[in-house]
């Protein structure tokens, strides 16, 4: 069976493969009961083999793993890799990379928006992927051997999906735009949230300043607590009790014990205290450093048809090029655009901008329309000449 479970002999399977172009790396873990994720297996395949790797195994060193994966002279390839990486940077202090990930590239070269495993080596690879194992507890021992082939075939049949990405992207010209992503995926502070900015998570509907700074300090101390104790955040406190506690900051333990979903151990335990401690510190900051919280855009009255018009040529550009609109502007992008000329959105920069935001910006202020191709069927852009303020119709009406 293609497990390896000692030392020896990874050391001797990462030899092999440090010779390779490629390697193509996926891992199974589990993360219910923990805030770190529990790595159960970790898949590597070179051109020639693939393995799965037991990192439970009793006494086996993964360094050579490791050191493969920050091997700069050898890409991994994963698919949707933000978890693996995740428990990379958690498990070995470093980011694989250089990085590759298909999703991402299957939907810079047209596959829609976040396409599954399944789907894209369906397509590319032409083969179909056994679900009956989709949910194994892949932290019992002993795995059987088909559970360690369901695992490998997430990165042999990811071999042939990534060599037929890549073909495609050398084709359309676009590897310069995927690098554009992997330069995000691989920066530790995509995965490195500060203690204080864990606020933000909860997504706090009021702007308060005395509020923002008590659900600052709260959420810090949650965040520690769920790390030193290993533990989800869920499960230390719920993040509607973090905000009702945020909203009255109770300054003593009878108050604290009125909030719903705190126990009685929890509120005159040590946790308990420690809530109090952030509320304190967090009412005892002046307003003026309170967080800022995300801007909001008020689109300003008439402009919900701008904001339709945008979505279309959205969607018009990005089946004309062949590329997942979500990878290029969301909703909330979109409405931001038709707000502002100069709105800080991925969509207003970059290649992006040469896809989408710069027509965008011309629809919106009448220099580019809309029209129908001579078949009736197709959209197509129609350069408009530039209107003189005087005589612009809208213009008289809006003043």
């Amino acid at each position: 069976m293609p497990m390896i479970s000692d030392s020896p002999s990874l050391a001797a399977f990462c030899e092999r493969l440090s010779r390779a172009e490629y390697i193509t790396v996926d891992t199974e873990f589990m993360r219910e009961k923990t805030y770190w994720p529990i790595l159960c297996l970790v898949q590597v395949a070179g051109p020639d083999e693939a393995r799965a790797i037991d990192p439970l195994a009793p006494g086996i060193d993964l360094t050579p793993l490791f050191d493969l994966l920050a091997n700069p002279k050898i890409l991994k390839v994963f698919h949707a890799a933000r978890q693996d990486v995740e428990i990379f940077l958690h498990r070995a202090g470093a980011i694989p990379a250089p990085m590759f990930d298909t999703q991402v590239a299957a939907m810079v070269c047209g596959f829609g928006d976040a396409v599954g495993y399944e789907t894209l080596v369906s397509q590319l690879a032409r083969a179909r992927i056994d679900k009956s194992m989709r949910f194994t507890d892949w932290s019992l021992r002993p795995l059987t051997e088909k559970q360690v082939q369901y695992a490998l075939a997430d990165v042999t049949h990811l071999r042939v999906a990534y060599e037929k990405l890549v073909r495609k992207l050398e084709q359309n010209g676009r590897i310069a735009w995927l690098a554009e992503e992997m330069a995000e995926l691989t920066a530790p502070e995509t995965y490195r949230v500060p203690f204080e900015e864990c606020w933000r998570r909860l997504k706090p509907r009021s702007t308060s300043p005395r509020f923002l700074n008590v659900l600052r300090e709260l959420a810090a101390w949650r965040e520690r607590e769920a790390q030193e104790r290993d533990l989800p955040r869920q499960r230390v406190v719920r993040d509607e009790t973090l905000t009702e506690i945020a909203a009255h900051h109770p300054a003593t333990v009878a108050e604290l014990a009125r909030t719903r979903g705190l126990g009685k151990g929890l509120v005159e335990g040590k946790m308990g205290q420690a809530i109090l401690e952030a509320v304190a510190r967090g009412l005892a900051m002046p307003e003026d450093q309170a967080p800022t919280p995300p801007d909001r855009v008020e689109l300003p009255r008439g402009l919900g048809p701008v904001v339709d018009l945008l979505k279309v040529l959205l969607k018009m550009k990005c089946d004309e090029h062949g590329v997942a609109s979500k990878l290029v502007a969301n909703v909330a992008d979109i409405e931001a655009i038709a707000a502002d000329d100069n709105a800080n959105v991925p969509a207003l920069h970059g290649w992006r901008r040469d896809l989408f935001g710069e027509d965008a910006l011309l629809l919106k202020h009448g220099r580019l329309g809309l029209g129908f191709c001579t078949d009736g069927r197709r959209l197509r852009l129609v350069p408009i000449e530039p209107v003189d303020p005087a005589t612009d119709a809208c213009d008289a009406i809006a003043s």
